[in-house]
């Protein structure tokens, strides 16, 4: 639990729910779980909830329900963004339902924050949104808070205006699995976090355009080639500025069946950036360049949050190819394959040396990206208690 935090894109983490398992490569360096396995490991709500491997803490799978937490957020007057279980994951194998209803019953009853939720698990998310008696479920849940609220067992409107469900995608193959499902949920904003981005992502796809027409009248409309659409054969979701594609390197759905769908909700919101701590990853340029340029034709907010702990070599940092005989340097390529200097083969290898977070910094191409979506006209960040 944390009233403040460093994190770039937001304000504050709630944690009533801690635990979590590895599903993906995006969790190997997973700083929750680092953190639960060391410094934390005693603590009430992280104890027992990681095992030692050689390679350090890893997650057991069990996931515990932190009460004492649970009315933080209620209590804090000044409008927060605020990470929903930055140390677990809300929509985790072993978390019940009436743990996730109490966590809604909180957001519902604090529209003055926005709480940002993140899931490697938008089967689940979809599963929970869409499962019966949902808003009867929350009310009761609101009935039995400690903390006085408004209105309580007022029906919640959902989804609810002031919470934001994303997913986060580290490479293709993880984009292609989890998108489709995001697109499936309703929510004041969807968004996706690409961090750590682990390889390269075809964004055309998910970013659709949104470029805008004019009718014989005059009226402007957004041109329903630039929906998102959803083929009625096969359930492909995507850009439907992909139905004419001849590009082979851009998937797109031959069934023939797509039909335009403005009722299929957009990405909101982007947040990317690469791995940092103990064992990180580094992130290709090209990598970052192609979600920022995605955003920036398809009017998608974008932040970019870090280079992590690698840099690409340059005049300007001090880093220069010929010094790559140090431990510390590598050549990074494309695909995301590395190499040691002497390596050869590759495509379109970048030489990149470990450094500080601090040093490597968030300035892609000589600017920071700070984007976010159209923010409640009552939210304002910074005001006093």
């Amino acid at each position: 639990m944390s009233d403040g935090t460093k994190i770039e894109w937001t304000d504050a983490t709630w944690n009533p729910i801690t635990g979590c398992s590895v599903v993906s490569p995006g969790c190997t360096n997973c700083y929750a779980m680092k953190l639960a396995g060391t410094r934390l490991q005693h603590h009430p709500s992280r104890a027992g909830l990681t095992r030692d491997t050689k390679a350090g803490p890893v997650w057991t799978g069990e996931v515990r329900f932190n009460e004492q937490w649970l009315e933080e957020p209620l209590r804090w007057k000044r409008p927060r963004m605020i990470f929903v279980c930055a140390h677990g994951d809300l929509f985790a194998e072993g978390v019940p339902n009436e743990w996730i209803d109490k966590v809604f019953a909180v957001m519902a009853a604090a529209p003055q924050h926005i709480f940002q939720v993140l899931t490697k698990r938008p089967e689940r998310m979809r599963e929970y949104l869409t499962s019966k008696l949902l808003e009867h479920r929350i009310v009761a849940a609101q009935l039995q808070l400690a903390f006085p609220i408004k209105s309580p067992g007022t029906w919640p409107h959902m989804p609810l205006p002031n919470v934001w469900l994303g997913v986060s995608v580290e490479d293709q193959k993880r984009a292609d699995e989890r998108l489709p499902i995001l697109h499936e949920i309703r929510a004041a904003v969807l968004w996706v976090s690409n961090e750590p981005a682990l390889g390269p992502i075809k964004w055309k796809r998910w970013l659709p355009t949104g470029r805008r027409a004019r009718s014989p009248q005059g009226h402007e409309f957004i041109a329903p080639q630039y929906f998102m659409t959803k083929c009625e054969h096969c359930g492909w979701i995507g850009s439907s500025e992909l139905q004419h594609a001849t590009d082979d390197d851009v998937t797109c759905c031959n069934c023939h069946r797509i039909t335009a769908c403005d009722e299929i909700q957009r990405i909101g919101w982007m947040v990317t950036g690469g791995e940092s701590g103990p064992g990180a990853r580094p992130m290709h340029p090209s990598w970052a360049r192609a979600v920022r340029d995605q955003c920036e034709i398809s009017d998608t907010p974008h932040l970019f949050k870090q280079w992590g702990n690698w840099i690409v070599a340059s005049a300007d940092n001090g880093h220069h190819e010929s010094s790559m005989v140090t431990s510390d340097a590598i050549w990074l390529d494309v695909d995301g394959r590395q190499a040691k200097p002497s390596c050869d083969g590759m495509r379109e290898p970048i030489a990149m040396f470990r450094v500080t977070k601090a040093r490597a910094g968030r300035s892609l191409d000589g600017r920071q990206h700070d984007g976010f979506p159209p923010i409640p006209i009552h939210f304002t960040r910074g005001a006093e208690e």
